[in-house]
């Protein structure tokens, strides 16, 4: 599970990148789980489009592709959005986890 400071951070990294793979009318298959796999493999994160045809919400597309992939959801936004998996050797260094809350004096 991702802290919102590293979900930032590869939402930034994200920022600048094409999406990949793109879902369309025959939806999530094997076939799309494959190559979402092995681009997760080579990229560690990717960014995944949702065409006009695919009929599947994008909450519901994106935990369903992450979940088939075993990858973290970085962002949705609009019909895109980022997915996240380290790679054995991860090439990605994520920021350590939120600071806990400093206790206030009274």
């Amino acid at each position: 599970m991702l802290t919102g400071k590293q979900k930032r951070h590869l939402r930034a990294l994200g920022h600048g990148l094409k999406a990949v793979i793109q879902i369309g009318k025959k939806e999530i298959e094997e076939a799309l789980i494959a190559e979402a796999n092995a681009a997760l493999d080579h990229h560690e994160l990717i960014k995944v489009k949702l065409l006009e045809s695919c009929t599947l919400d994008k909450n519901e597309a994106s935990a369903m592709l992450a979940a088939a992939c075993g990858a973290d959801v970085a962002q949705i936004l609009g019909k895109t959005f980022l997915l996240y998996r380290p790679a054995r050797e991860p090439v990605i260094v994520l920021p350590k986890g939120d600071k806990p809350a400093k206790a206030v004096k009274e």
